[in-house]
């Protein structure tokens, strides 16, 4: 597990656990909200997404989390390790809401500066229909991968607890 990369729904808890595995394994965390939005809540083209991630992934230790699936195969491709937060709506829900109220009126930690915490309908409504439209297929994305490609699914709270506790045990 070297070169890792979280993937999930919003308010699944992608940026908490990335965080939380940089510190335990000493290794760089990138989050893509932070480099893929402007200030004012702007996000880049495409284009630039792609012109950002491509350096990104030179180094030999890296976490990356965040979806934007227009540049997943770029980080599929990089990485040795994926990490599916699988959640339920119920959870994911609830992420969001409790994130907008941690962070009403301040820019989350993993965020672009300038971008305050909101709560939008394109959003909440992409939240909801995530399992729906986008889980099906990122599964087959991940059922492709060979087995090169080490993926971990995650599917509720006690997993990540679980899979972090396993992560403390393991020797540096």
């Amino acid at each position: 597990m070297d070169r890792i990369m979280l993937i999930g729904p919003g308010g699944a808890g992608k940026s908490t656990l990335a965080r939380e595995l940089g510190e335990r394994l000493g290794t760089t965390v990138l989050h893509l909200d932070a480099l893929l939005w402007k200030p004012g809540w702007k996000l880049t083209t495409r284009d630039e997404q792609k012109e950002i991630q491509r350096d990104l992934f030179d180094g030999d230790r890296w976490i990356v989390d965040g979806n934007y699936g227009a540049t997943m195969d770029l980080r599929l491709q990089a990485a040795d390790t994926v990490i599916f937060m699988d959640m339920p709506r119920r959870v994911c829900m609830y992420g969001i809401i409790r994130r907008r109220i941690r962070y009403h009126g301040k820019t989350r930690p993993d965020m672009q500066k300038d971008c305050p915490e909101r709560l939008d309908f394109e959003f909440v409504k992409w939240v909801w229909n995530y399992r729906k439209y986008k889980r099906p297929g990122v599964l087959k994305k991940l059922e492709s991968l060979g087995p090169d490609k080490q993926v971990m699914i995650l599917k509720s709270r006690k997993d990540v607890r679980r899979f972090l506790e396993e992560i403390g045990r393991r020797p540096s």
